[in-house]
């Protein structure tokens, strides 16, 4: 049964494409290809991000159509344009700047001080999953602090905070009013910006700014061919469609007992459900609505399977979509450690961690399915659920680094939902990776390299 799978996993596929307008028509296309060997095939990367570090140089940061901001660079000797967003977050830098949920985004931290505790090592565990890290590089285009530590204190930190981000290629500018930005970002919403090292960026050439929401982002940071994490002893194979995860999210998975084979976000995962004993939709950065190829095969997954299904963050977002619900861009996106959701379904509120910008509108949902959480602060939906199904999603992330860890129960229901399912089938399939696939497939993320966002989509 293995070898097919494998064998699938190396041949094209016929992938449908979908126009504006929402009709399908077929397309043959390769969507992934199979990896030999344990460490897996790389898309060469020749570092072309990497500069010196610049220290006290004066920087800008310039608002589209609002105000300007002069500080000192540290970090990378670059100019570059995202979309300014801010975090509340008061501790887990690290993480927050390797979640490719940030890819393309200028990150304004409202903590004032950033770096005080350096940046630790790429150090794996025993799932050959990093530690430290959320993905193995800087996903956000920029970083804006108050103050930043040169000097650093932290028993696992190799290096500061400016030598980070200048090896991945990602200028920081410091010294500015983070309170006044953030004061403007929530007043008029999450707005195009720019870093200039150096000297000052006139503002009225509009072509100087990159907008991200243009861009399929999914496509960048998504893994381009399958890769698998082991769980020694598991009984369960779960298949993991990849919008841009977070380790954390592998390691949820793993380290309760699931094996995780990890596809790239537009792999037709209906062709080879029956494979595997659950499907999850990761977390991923931009606008949901790009990933039309994931939205079309989500909805054929959900007509031909009845295996249980489990998304986060941009997952949630894309079975929404699935189902025939519609999303909305938020006015400045929820990106804290502290957010508060209420379980409709038990009366019990849970503090959160959350990145996003966009958001399901609950009053489009399908009469099959029902809010399953919802924001205390502004309203907004955070998971469905369906009535009778063993489907739920939410938009909030459970296995948050770091912290809090209110609803990383959320992966013992999900798990408990495939034991169940597995459990009742009426033909038992023991659907663990054999020996073959785990040797072919890679073992780490396949060709996920940063490259510049104004390079070919």
């Amino acid at each position: 049964m293995f070898s097919r799978l494998a064998s699938t996993l190396a041949k094209p596929a016929a992938q449908p494409s979908v126009s504006i307008r929402g009709r399908f028509t077929p397309q043959a296309r390769y969507v992934s290809q199979a990896v030999t060997g344990s460490i897996g095939r790389k898309i060469p990367f020749n570092g072309i991000r990497s500069t010196s570090p610049v220290d006290s140089v004066p920087a800008t940061f310039t608002i589209r159509d609002g105000p300007v901001f002069r500080g000192k660079a540290f970090g990378a000797n670059a100019n570059i344009s995202g979309e300014a967003v801010f975090t509340t977050s008061l501790v887990g830098y690290p993480e927050s700047l390797t979640d490719p949920s940030y890819r393309g985004q200028i990150l304004v931290f409202t903590q004032p001080l950033i770096g005080n505790y350096g940046v630790p090592s790429n150090e794996r565990d025993e799932y050959n999953l990093l530690k430290y890290f959320e993905s193995p590089h800087l996903q956000c285009a920029g970083v804006v602090v108050s103050d930043v530590a040169l000097n650093y204190s932290h028993w696992t930190a190799v290096e500061s905070l400016g030598e980070w981000c200048a090896r991945e290629g990602v200028p920081a500018i410091s010294g500015v009013d983070t309170r006044e930005i953030v004061t403007y970002l929530r007043e008029q919403g999450s707005s195009l910006a720019r870093i200039s090292i150096g000297e000052e960026y006139d503002a009225d050439e509009d072509e100087g700014f990159i907008d991200p929401g243009q861009i399929n982002l999914v496509k960048r940071v998504s893994t381009k061919a399958p890769f698998v994490v082991q769980s020694p002893g598991a009984n369960l194979h779960v298949a993991l469609i990849d919008c841009g995860v977070k380790e954390n999210i592998l390691r949820s998975l793993v380290n309760r007992g699931a094996s995780v084979t990890v596809f790239p976000y537009n792999y037709p995962i209906h062709k080879v459900a029956q494979h595997f004993d659950g499907v999850f939709i990761s977390n991923g950065p931009g606008d949901p609505t790009h990933c039309y190829e994931t939205v079309y095969n989500l909805a054929r997954l959900m007509e031909s399977s009845s295996i249980p299904i489990m998304g986060i963050c941009l997952g949630h977002q894309l079975l929404a979509l699935a189902v025939g619900a519609s999303t909305i861009k938020l006015k400045y996106g929820n990106r804290a450690h502290n957010i508060p959701a209420l379980d409709l379904t038990t009366g019990q509120c849970h503090i959160t961690s959350q990145n996003h910008g966009y958001a399901v509108d609950a009053s489009t949902l399908p009469n099959d399915f029902k809010e399953y959480f919802v924001n205390l602060n502004d309203g907004s939906n955070e998971g469905m659920m369906h009535k009778t199904r063993p489907i739920f999603s939410t938009q909030f992330h459970p296995e948050a680094r770091g912290g809090p860890m209110d609803s990383a129960y959320l992966f013992d229901k999900y798990l408990d939902n495939v034991r169940l399912a597995k459990k009742t089938a009426s033909v038992f399939k023991d659907n663990t990776p054999s020996q073959f696939v785990l040797d072919l497939l890679s073992k780490e993320r396949v060709g996920v390299e940063p490259v510049p966002l104004a390079s070919a989509a």
